[in-house]
C-alpha cells in the first residue's frame, strides 16, 4: 500500500511534530517508536504512564430491541449478563469456531453496546455482525471518534487529574462521563498487562487532549514497536499472527472467553468442534517459549522437539527488554504444552534449546479491586 493511499488517524500531525517513525500497518500510517526508541518506551511504559494512539482500531455502537442477546449469535461470550458499567473480552467466531477477530464489548451506559475491534479486521467484522444480525441489530461506526491507551503504573494518577472518576474505576469497569471538557467513553483496560485505560473521544478533541496528557511528565508517546513487545511479555495473542480464522478460542488458549453458561447451552458459532476440544479433543495449543540460548526465534521459526522433529511454529517472538531475554509464543501439540517442557526453536537454522513457560512471562498488573 503506497503512502498516498494509507489512511491516517486524527493525530498524525503530532505524531510527524514528535518526531515519530512512521511506519504502515492496518491500512494506516502509525507511528512504531518515537525519538526514545522502543527499547526505552517499553520500560517508560513499565515503570511510568505510556500514551497510545490507537484510533485505527473499530469502534461501533450496536443498538435494537435487545442488542445484548443479539451480539451473543456471534461470540461465545455471557453478554446478557453484562451489567451496565462492565466490559468484556470476546471473539467473533466463524461457524466453524474460528476467530475472526478478537475484540471489547462494553455498556458504559444504556445506548447498547459499545464494541471496539482491531483495525485491520473492522471492515470484515463489521460487515459479518451485520450479516448475521439484520433485522436485530443496528450498527453505528464511530468513525468520528479517536481512540487512545493510556498504559502504566502511573496511569491512574495521570488521568485522575483530568476525570476524578477514573479512580473509582476497576479492571474492565466501563463508564460514559465528562472529561477533559468533552464526552468520553472510559474503559479501564489495555493490551499491554499494565493498569491503565482506553479513552474514546470526539476525533476533532485528539490532538488537544493527546497534548493534556503529554504536558504530564509522567508521560510519554509510545509506538506500535514498544506496544507489540509488552502484549508479547503479558502473553496476549495479536490477531493475524497468532490467532486467526482456522484457530479455535481453545487452541489459542483463550477458554475463558468461552462462558461457562454459553458451554452449557452449545449456543455458540462452532460449538460442537470447541465443546469437543475443551473435552481433550484439541490437536495444538498456543504456549509461551523462553528462548534459553542464540538469537530472539521470530514469527515462523520452526519449534522442534529435543529429538529434531518439528511440531511447531512460532507465531510471535523477540526480544523482551522487562527480563533482558529473548521470548515467544508459538503452537505445539497438547502433549508438549506443558510448562518446563524443554524444546528447540529453529533459528536461522541453527536449533536453540527453549523452554514452554507458564504465560504472562511478566505478571499483569490490572487492578481487579480498590
Amino acid at each position: 500500500m503506497s503512502e498516498e493511499t494509507l489512511k491516517i488517524t486524527p493525530l498524525h500531525a503530532a505524531h510527524i511534530a514528535a518526531g515519530a517513525r512512521m511506519v504502515p500497518f492496518a491500512g494506516y500510517s502509525m507511528p512504531v517508536q518515537y525519538k526514545d526508541g522502543v527499547l526505552k518506551e517499553h520500560l517508560w511504559t513499565r515503570t511510568h504512564a505510556g500514551l497510545f494512539d490507537v484510533s485505527h482500531m473499530g469502534q461501533a455502537r450496536l443498538r435494537g430491541e435487545a442488542p445484548l442477546t443479539a451480539f451473543q449469535r456471534v461470540t461465545p461470550g455471557d453478554f446478557k449478563g453484562l451489567k451496565a458499567g462492565k466490559q468484556r473480552y470476546s471473539l467473533l467466531l466463524n461457524a466453524s469456531g474460528g476467530i475472526i477477530d478478537d475484540l471489547m464489548a462494553a455498556r458504559p451506559d444504556d445506548d447498547g453496546l459499545f464494541v471496539v475491534v482491531n483495525g485491520a479486521c473492522k471492515d470484515n467484522d463489521f460487515k459479518v455482525m451485520g450479516d448475521v444480525l439484520a433485522g436485530q441489530v443496528e450498527i453505528e461506526r464511530l468513525e468520528n471518534r479517536a481512540l487512545l491507551a493510556l498504559q502504566g503504573p502511573e496511569a491512574c494518577a495521570v488521568l485522575a487529574a483530568h476525570i476524578p472518576q477514573a479512580t473509582s474505576m476497576v479492571f474492565m469497569d466501563s463508564a460514559a462521563l465528562e472529561g477533559f471538557g468533552t464526552d468520553v467513553l472510559l474503559s479501564r483496560s489495555g493490551y499491554t498487562g499494565e493498569d491503565g485505560y482506553e479513552i474514546s473521544i470526539p476525533a476533532h478533541e485528539a490532538e488537544r487532549v493527546w497534548n493534556l496528557l503529554l504536558n504530564d511528565e509522567r508521560v510519554r508517546p509510545i509506538g506500535l514497536g514498544a506496544r507489540d513487545s509488552l502484549r508479547l511479555e503479558a502473553g496476549l495473542p495479536l490477531y493475524g499472527h497468532d490467532v486467526d480464522e482456522s484457530v479455535s478460542p481453545i487452541e489459542a488458549d483463550l477458554a475463558f472467553a468461552v462462558s461457562p453458561r454459553r458451554r452449557e447451552a452449545a449456543d455458540f458459532p462452532g460449538a460442537g468442534r470447541i465443546l469437543g476440544e475443551l473435552a481433550g479433543g484439541a490437536t495444538r495449543k498456543r504456549v509461551g517459549l523462553s528462548v534459553l540460548e542464540g538469537a530472539p526465534a521470530r514469527e515462523g521459526a520452526e519449534i522442534a522437539d529435543v529429538d529434531g522433529k518439528v511440531i511447531g511454529v512460532v507465531t510471535s517472538g523477540g526480544f523482551a527488554p522487562s527480563l533482558s531475554a529473548p521470548i515467544a509464543m508459538g503452537f505445539v501439540p497438547p502433549a508438549f504444552a506443558s510448562p518446563g517442557t524443554r524444546l528447540r526453536v529453529i533459528v536461522r537454522g541453527k536449533p536453540q534449546l527453549a523452554e514452554v513457560t507458564a504465560m504472562p512471562f511478566v505478571p499483569h498488573r490490572y487492578v481487579r479491586k480498590l
